[in-house]
């Protein structure tokens, strides 16, 4: 016969042994939770310990995305974007930013026919009222054969986002050549980095850089340089092309994994939004435009494009779906198009001047991206905008 002494000692005891089991099993469940993440730790911690251009946080999502994370970063990046997208309507702007150093020389904004002394029209307003200064294009850096090579400058988009601003840089083909060079991690198997940067020899001529388009991860976007492949070319995808002979383009790629011999250098970033002159059709489909926002969620996107001269146009904006960056960038005369790369840790454009030392200046107001962007190795890749010499048409890949 149990005692009600003998119970009530009994109780106590049964409780310390569950107690006990239960600490054991968290023992064990902590002991698989470590090793499961152990992996993923290590390989988070020797990523941010390795050498970057980048703050710790657009480092973490990088790092994320190309460690199955994709799905994560769309979802909440998709949500933040949305829910941080303006208004249409509000108060109207009364001065816009103000970019370019130098005034074009009279007669500069108003068309010619000969490519060779060609000067791009001002941008048409988009507002029956125009800001002082809204599209005109200003000079910036030193003059090549009586004006500057390199001419920027900003409007207001759409009229029904008054606040909004758009930063587009022209660039003259026959007065400047066009380079570009691989970053430190992009693309992902450049056969030959290079110097990551501007190279040394090269910046007393330096005009302009600009960031360069989606990683490869993202849409299989190739690159060539010198007959080189660095990452297969796709037939289809926009590309962004520099030609021996000192020509530039911007076209649909059918010419197989690898530049030929003529092309200084390829670079691709999904399909055209402009050719011919008109919006790509295609540009409702959201599959195509963005791995991680599609075509319709407004952020801080970039584009490049050719005009019917052959001269280069840059437009970034904050805000912009892929359509309204197609609208911007055919505003400014560009008969082809492409997107290049988006989200507000990217966009860049700097010039520079030369008094005294190479001065770079921020045109685009990125925060995240210092004005020395470029002067030192970057983990993306870039392009660059140098001063022509005489005899040469391309500046080599060192």
């Amino acid at each position: 016969m149990r005692t009600p002494g003998a119970t009530g000692q009994r109780a106590p005891l049964e409780r310390r042994r569950r107690r006990a089991r239960r600490r054991r099993v968290r023992r064990v469940a902590l002991v698989i939770v470590v090793v499961l993440l152990s992996p993923a730790v290590y390989s988070y911690a020797t990523t941010m310990m390795q050498p970057s251009s980048l703050p710790l946080w657009p480092r973490s999502v990088e790092w994320l995305r190309a460690h199955h994370g994709n799905w994560l970063v769309d979802e909440v990046e998709h949500y933040y974007y949305t829910w941080q997208a303006p208004d249409p309507g509000g108060p109207q702007l009364k001065t816009l930013p103000t970019v370019g150093v130098d005034t074009p020389p009279p007669g500069a904004t108003t068309a010619r026919r000969t490519a060779a002394s060609y000067a791009p029209p001002p941008i048409p307003p988009v507002f029956a009222t125009p800001l002082p200064g809204e599209g005109i294009w200003r000079g910036t850096g030193p003059v090549v054969r009586g004006r500057p090579p390199v001419l920027v400058t900003t409007f207001r988009s759409e009229v029904a986002y008054p606040r909004i601003v758009a930063y587009v840089a022209w660039f003259d083909h026959t007065r400047t050549a066009l380079a570009w060079y691989p970053g430190r991690y992009e693309p992902p198997n450049a056969p030959v980095r290079g110097p990551m940067s501007i190279p040394f020899g090269e910046r007393w001529r330096l005009y302009a850089t600009f960031n360069g388009g989606f990683v490869y991860t993202d849409g299989n976007n190739g690159s060539s340089i010198g007959g080189r492949r660095y990452e297969p070319l796709t037939d289809g995808l926009a590309t962004l092309i520099a030609y021996r002979d000192g020509r530039v383009d911007v076209r649909t790629w059918h010419g197989g994994p690898v530049a030929g011999p003529n092309i200084a250098f390829a670079r691709q970033s999904l399909p055209l939004i402009v050719d011919h002159g008109r919006l790509n059709p295609a540009l409702n489909d959201s599959s195509q435009w963005g791995f991680t926002l599609g075509n319709a969620v407004r952020v801080w996107r970039t584009g490049a494009g050719i005009d019917r001269h052959g001269n280069v146009i840059y437009a970034a904006a904050d805000f912009q779906t892929v359509t309204t960056l197609a609208q911007i960038l055919k505003r400014a005369g560009a008969v082809r198009a492409m997107q290049l790369d988006i989200n507000p840790e990217w966009p860049t454009l700097i010039t520079y001047t030369h008094h005294h030392g190479l001065d770079p200046v921020r045109v685009v107001p990125n925060y995240q991206q210092p004005p020395t962007r470029y002067l030192v190795p970057d983990d993306r890749d870039f392009f660059a905008v140098y001063r022509r010499l005489p005899g040469s048409v391309t500046v080599p890949f060192r």
